[in-house]
């Protein structure tokens, strides 16, 4: 009796290592679509994992590290809400402000050196890849006279997710 039970166990431990895995849906252009990664859990992890990977960027060409600024956090998550209610990645708020702008607002008064924005369905190390390969948002998150840094993100009910990230030194 034993013999059969095992030798049933093994038969299904078999058949569900051949059932086919989940295959990706392809778009008009013959490319796999993107698939959807879902923000969950504690948002301060999600902040320090992008920290932590800035700073290393930041520390192999030499540069000192930033800190997360719970101001530049703010501006970071209003921004990223009102792209989506705009639904454009840009830098200007839906009130006009700049960057700039929306950093005074929630009480940041040191110098404001850049913003980089996105919208996108991938992950923050995957957009902060994508910001290292353009110049403009490269070159605020390179900045040497960084030493701090807000991020933030809305995501949609769809999945897409509007990033925000802010530098700045002082404050």
């Amino acid at each position: 009796m034993t013999r059969i039970i095992s030798l049933l166990f093994a038969c299904f431990i078999g058949l569900a290592a051949c059932t086919p895995g989940s295959t990706p849906t392809y778009g008009s252009d013959g490319r796999p679509l993107p698939t959807v990664y879902k923000i969950r859990g504690n948002p301060e992890k999600l902040q320090f994992r992008m920290l932590d990977s800035v700073n290393a960027l930041r520390q192999a060409q030499g540069l000192q590290a930033v800190q997360l600024n719970s101001r530049l956090n703010a501006a970071a998550a209003t921004h990223a809400k009102d792209m989506a209610r705009q639904n454009r990645p840009w830098h200007f708020g839906s009130d006009g402000s700049s960057p700039i702008d929306r950093a005074q607002r929630v009480g940041y008064y040191g110098t404001f050196l850049g913003e980089a924005i996105s919208e996108t369905y991938e992950t923050e190390t995957e957009t902060l890849a994508a910001w290292m390969q353009e110049p403009g948002p490269r070159s605020v998150i390179m900045d040497p006279k960084a030493t701090q840094m807000g991020f933030s993100w809305h995501q949609e009910g769809g999945g897409k997710i509007w990033w925000t990230l802010e530098m700045g030194a002082g404050g």
